[in-house]
């Protein structure tokens, strides 16, 4: 059961995402945010993850058990890597936010699409999923399609743009996987629309995100 949750964001608009989200759908559950944009600025800049990004991440995990959190969520799928470190140090779960999504993906089939539009969420994404499949025992392929013209839009307050071009890329991904995932939560807001415009489920970390501190909130001791 969760009584305390801390959730870590790379980018501020995550944070007002999911307050209004755990406000609705676990009233009842205490949160707290912390928001380092340092960390995705580090990670963009060098492309890759550095022990500056893992010593950040363990210093807001190590933070989040202090003030006592019994359950972290990390928001940013790029810092996937350093989430997988960072457990080995503190003594509370860390959920990620792609997981629960991750998990319903590859039980939908074996071609799995990706759309990202952050260099620094691409590897990481696909990583997870393979990763996931080989533990449950299953074979994945995954397409990853990279937007970065849609990221540079999104920075750019161009959301019009943003939207489009993920779209087409979705469009693209639909006709040759059994579903897509959608790499990012910036992009979850298309993610119901899409799913009525290909043949295929659409997922968006998020939602599933959000069942899953559910059921972890309805287990008891």
């Amino acid at each position: 059961m969760i009584k305390r949750l801390a959730l870590l964001h790379t980018v501020s608009f995550l944070a007002d995402m999911f307050r209004k989200l755990l406000q609705e759908n676990l009233p009842n559950v205490e949160h707290f945010h912390m928001v380092d944009e340092g960390i995705i600025r580090e990670l963009m800049a060098h492309g890759k993850l550095t022990p500056k990004v893992i010593r950040r991440i363990g210093t807001q995990a190590f933070f989040a058990q202090e003030t006592g959190a019994d359950l972290i969520l990390f928001t940013c799928s790029s810092t996937s890597p350093a989430v997988d470190i960072v457990r080995n140090f503190v003594d509370i779960p860390i959920l990620k936010i792609d997981e629960p999504m991750v998990k319903h993906a590859i039980e939908l089939g074996e071609a799995i699409g990706v759309v990202a539009t952050a260099r620094t969420t691409q590897e990481p994404s696909v990583s997870l999923i393979e990763s996931a499949a080989r533990k449950e025992g299953r074979k994945v392929r995954v397409q990853c399609v990279l937007e970065s013209a849609a990221f540079h839009a999104k920075l750019e307050g161009d959301t019009p743009r943003h939207d489009q071009l993920v779209k087409d890329a979705v469009h693209r991904l639909a006709q040759n996987n059994d579903v897509v995932v959608l790499a990012q939560a910036s992009m979850a807001h298309l993610a119901e629309v899409l799913g009525k415009e290909v043949r295929v489920p659409v997922l968006a970390s998020p939602g599933f995100c959000i069942k899953a501190l559910e059921e972890i909130a309805e287990r008891k001791g």
